[in-house]
C-alpha cells in the first residue's frame, strides 16, 4: 500500500510517499508536476538491488530508522532513562493536511514513542519549513533528532557550506561529494563564526545566476549538527539538528528547530532570494514596520571604554551633521567597566562617568534629531562583578574553567538568572528613552546545552513583550550568532567586527546567500581599520556600507573636509534609495574577472536596480571584462548610469567607454548576455551603477 502527499506552488512540487505504513520519504522535489503523478513517482523511485545488498533498500525516510538496517546516519538516537538504547519501528497513525502544509504522526507502541513532523510550503517565498518532534510515554534521553530529512540530488557534484572566524565570517567551502559523511558540528553553544548552519547544493554547471540548486538553513542559535551523507547504494541524505547530546536531562518531549529548505532553477540567487524574502517578510517582526531603516552611528571605535560626556556630545553632533539618525552607546557605560575584565551582569549606570545618569546624553542625542541605542551583553558575567560575588553559582560551567574575553557565561536555564537580567534591563528601558539594544555575546560557552538557548529566547521574548517598540540587534563578536531562530526575536545583525571595507565587501557578498539588506548592519569604519590596519579611501568605505543597512563607526572628528563631503553625499544617496532597496532582492553576479565582487539589487517590481562592482585586487587582465547583469526583462530597455564616474583615475582610464561619457540604454537581453563595460579602475575601489526600466 502506498500513501502520498504533495506540497506545491506555482513553481515546485514536493512529494512524500509512505509504503506499507512506514515513515514517508521525499520521493520528488523539483519543478511543478502534473497533479496526478505522485503515485507514479512513488512507485518509480525505488532503486534496484544486486549482489552484496539487502533484498530491499531501507527507506531514506524523513527520519531514517536503524531498525530497517539503514546503512547511514539514523534520524533518531534515543535511550531509555537507564541508558538502554531504543531502536523504534514507527508506523502510520494519522496525517492532517491543510493548504500548503502537512502534519504527520507515526508511532512505535513497543517503546511508547510518537514521531511528529510538519512540513509547510510558503507560496510567496518558495520556502519549505520543516520541524520534527518526539514524544515518549516515559522519560527518555535524547542523543540526536534530525529535522525532517531531505534527499540530495544525484546531479550535485559538490556542496557549499560555511565556515569562518572573527572578522572573517561567511567563508564558503566547496566540497566534492564522495561516499560517506560530510559532518559539520558546532558545539560552541551559539550559531558560531565557525559553522554557520547553511548548506547549498548546486547541480553540475550551476552558477550564481543559472542552474538547479537546493539549499538548507537550520534556524537554531545553540549549536547544530549537519550530516551530508552518500550511502553505499549512492543515495544521499541531508540532516540538520541540534548539536549531539545537548539535551542533557531526560524528557518526554523533544523538538527540533525549523529547517528551512528551498530550491531554484535560477542558480544560487534563486535560493538566496527565497531566504532573503522569507526572513524579511515572514520571520522578522518590526517594531515600526513603516519606518525607514535609520542610519546608525556607533561610538565603539571612537571611544572604546573611555566615556566622557563632553566628548560624546561633540561626537554625536558631528555624526548627526553627517546624516546619522540613531546614536548607539556601546560597551563601558555601566558598573565599573573600564575594560573588558569587569562588571558584566551589573547593569546599573556608572556614576563616575555619568553622574546624572544617561539622561543628559540622551537629551543631547534627541536634540540632534537622533534616536538612542544602548549596548548590553546580558548572557555573560564577569568574575569581577557584584553579581558574581553575590551569586557565583549563576555562572555556567566549572569555577576553574578557561575564561573567554575574561568573562563567564550565565546559566540561562535558571529562572532566577533570567529574572535578574529582566529586572535590570527593564529598569534601564523604563527610566530612559531607548529605542534600540545592541545585544552582544562575546564568548563561546564552556559546554553546549539546548536549555541555554531556550533560556535566552525566553528572556528576549519577555523583554519584547514588555517593550515592543525597542529594536534589538544580534551581535556575537560580530557575526557569531546569525540564524533565523535569533532573528525571530531581533531585527538586525552585526555582520562582522571588521569594518575593513575590502573584508566587508566579500563577507556581505557571501552573506547575501541568507540575509537581506534590511537586517545586515554595515558601518563606515576609521581611515585606518582597527582590526586589519589597512587604510582605505573614504569612497570605497562609504559605498561598501551603503550596500546594506548603513552606519558609521569611527570618530567622525577625524574626517577631512573632503572625506566628510563624500560621506555626507553617499549617506544622502542611501537615504533617498533605502525604501526600495529594503524590499529589493540581492543578486550575486557572475564576474568574468575574479578580482571583481559584484552584486545587483533589483527592486521588487523589477523597475530599477543598483549594481555595486567592487575591485578587491588587481585584475589579471589589463582592462575590465564586461559585467553581465541578471534578473531583467529581456524585452525591456533600461537606462544605466555610472553614478560615480568622476572617480575614474585620470591619466590611466583613457578610453571613451560609453558609461564613462554618460548614461547608456540597452535591452535586458543585452545587459544579461553581453553585459556592461566599466571604465578602468584602481584596486580597492567600487563602481556604482543605477538602472531604470524605460
Amino acid at each position: 500500500m502506498i500513501r502520498t502527499w504533495t506540497l506545491e506552488d506555482e513553481t515546485q512540487s514536493l512529494v512524500l510517499a509512505s509504503r506499507d505504513d512506514r515513515l514517508p520519504q521525499v520521493v520528488y522535489w523539483g519543478p511543478r508536476l502534473p497533479s496526478d503523478e505522485a503515485r507514479t513517482l512513488a512507485e518509480a523511485a525505488a532503486r534496484d538491488v544486486t549482489g552484496g545488498m539487502l533484498d530491499r533498500n531501507p527507506d531514506l525516510s524523513i527520519c531514517p530508522e536503524a531498525s530497517q538496517t539503514f546503512a547511514g546516519q539514523p534520524g533518531l538516537l534515543v535511550r531509555a532513562a537507564d541508558g538502554t538504547p531504543l531502536v523504534p519501528r514507527f508506523r502510520y497513525v494519522e496525517v492532517r493536511t491543510a493548504p500548503g502544509a502537512v502534519d504527520l504522526v507515526w508511532r512505535d507502541d513497543d517503546f511508547g514513542l510518537t514521531y511528529h513532523a510538519r512540513l509547510a510550503l510558503d507560496p510567496q517565498t518558495g520556502m519549505i519549513a520543516a520541524r520534527a518532534a518526539i514524544e515518549a510515554d516515559e522519560a527518555v534521553l535524547l542523543d540526536w533528532l534530525a529535522a525532517p530529512v531531505f534527499p540530495a540530488a544525484d546531479a550535485c557534484l559538490e556542496m557549499i557550506d560555511v565556515s569562518g572566524r572573527w572578522c572573517g565570517e561567511f567563508a564558503l567551502n566547496r566540497v566534492p561529494w564522495v561516499p560517506g559523511i560530510r559532518l559539520r558540528e558546532n558545539r560552541t553553544g551559539r550559531t558560531g563564526h565557525e559553522h554557520l548552519p547553511l548548506l547549498y547544493l548546486p547541480e553540475a554547471g550551476a552558477t550564481n545566476t543559472g542552474g538547479c540548486v537546493t539549499a538548507f538553513h537550520y534556524g537554531w542559535s545553540g549549536g547544530h549538527r549537519m550530516v551530508a551523507e552518500e550511502l553505499p547504494d549512492g543515495r544521499r541524505q541531508i540532516q540538520f539538528g541540534h548539536a549531539g547530546r545537548t539535551e542533557t536531562a531526560p524528557g518526554r518531549r523533544f523538538e527540533t528547530a525549523t529547517l528551512y529548505a528551498c530550491r531554484s532553477d535560477r542558480g544560487l540567487n534563486g535560493c538566496a532570494v527565497s531566504f532573503q524574502r522569507h526572513l524579511r517578510d515572514r520571520i522578522l517582526t518590526w517594531p515600526k514596520p513603516d519606518a525607514p531603516r535609520p542610519v546608525h552611528y556607533n561610538c565603539w571605535e571612537a571611544v572604546y571604554f573611555d566615556h566622557a560626556l563632553p566628548e560624546l556630545t561633540k561626537i554625536a553632533s558631528r555624526a548627526a551633521a553627517l546624516g546619522a539618525e540613531r546614536f548607539v552607546l556601546d560597551d563601558g557605560w555601566f558598573g565599573r567597566r573600564d575594560d573588558d575584565a569587569a562588571a558584566l551582569a551589573d547593569w546599573t549606570v556608572d556614576p563616575r562617568k555619568y553622574p546624572d545618569g544617561l539622561g543628559p546624553l540622551i537629551d543631547h542625542v534627541h536634540e540632534e534629531g537622533m534616536s538612542f541605542g544602548l549596548w548590553f551583553e546580558p548572557e555573560m558575567i564577569s568574575p569581577d562583578s557584584d553579581a558574581y560575588r553575590a551569586h557565583p553559582d549563576w555562572a555556567l560551567g566549572h569555577a576553574d574553567q578557561t575564561l573567554g574575553r575574561r568573562q563567564m557565561a550565565l546559566d540561562m536555564s535558571r529562572k532566577d538568572v533570567r529574572d535578574h537580567l529582566y529586572e535590570r534591563i527593564a529598569e534601564i528601558l523604563s527610566a530612559y528613552e531607548v529605542d534600540y539594544i545592541k545585544w552582544d555575546h562575546n564568548r563561546v560557552l564552556p559546554l553546549p546545552d539546548g536549555a541555554q538557548t531556550r533560556g535566552t529566547y525566553a528572556l528576549l521574548d519577555r523583554l519584547r513583550a514588555a517593550f515592543p517598540a525597542v529594536e534589538i540587534e544580534s551581535c556575537a563578536s560580530g557575526g557569531g550568532r546569525i540564524d533565523f531562530g535569533i532573528l525571530e526575536r531581533t531585527q538586525r545583525v552585526w555582520l562582522s567586527d571588521s569594518n575593513d571595507a575590502l573584508e566587508r565587501m566579500r563577507i556581505q557578498h557571501d552573506a547575501a546567500l541568507l540575509l537581506p539588506l534590511a537586517v545586515t548592519g554595515s558601518h563606515v569604519g576609521p581611515r585606518r581599520c582597527h582590526t586589519s590596519g589597512r587604510m582605505l579611501d573614504i569612497r570605497v568605505r562609504a559605498w561598501v556600507a551603503a550596500q546594506r543597512h548603513m552606519g558609521f563607526e569611527m570618530d567622525p572628528r577625524e574626517l577631512t573636509e573632503d572625506e566628510a563631503e563624500v560621506l555626507t553625499e553617499v549617506t544622502a544617496w542611501w537615504k533617498r534609495n533605502r525604501d526600495w532597496m529594503r524590499q529589493a532582492d540581492i543578486l550575486r553576479l557572475d564576474s568574468a574577472d575574479p578580482a571583481i565582487i559584484a552584486e545587483e539589487q533589483l527592486a521588487a517590481d523589477g523597475g530599477r536596480f543598483v549594481v555595486f562592482a567592487g575591485k578587491a585586487r588587481s585584475s589579471d587582465q589589463i582592462v575590465p571584462r564586461p559585467l553581465r547583469l541578471t534578473g531583467l526583462d529581456p524585452a525591456a530597455r533600461y537606462r544605466v548610469t555610472l553614478l560615480n564616474r568622476e572617480e575614474a583615475p585620470a591619466g590611466l582610464s583613457r578610453g571613451a567607454t560609453a558609461l564613462s561619457v554618460g548614461p547608456v540604454t540597452m535591452s535586458g537581453q543585452a545587459l544579461m548576455h553581453h553585459g556592461l563595460v566599466l571604465p578602468w579602475s584602481f584596486p580597492e575601489t567600487m563602481w556604482v551603477l543605477e538602472g531604470a526600466r524605460l
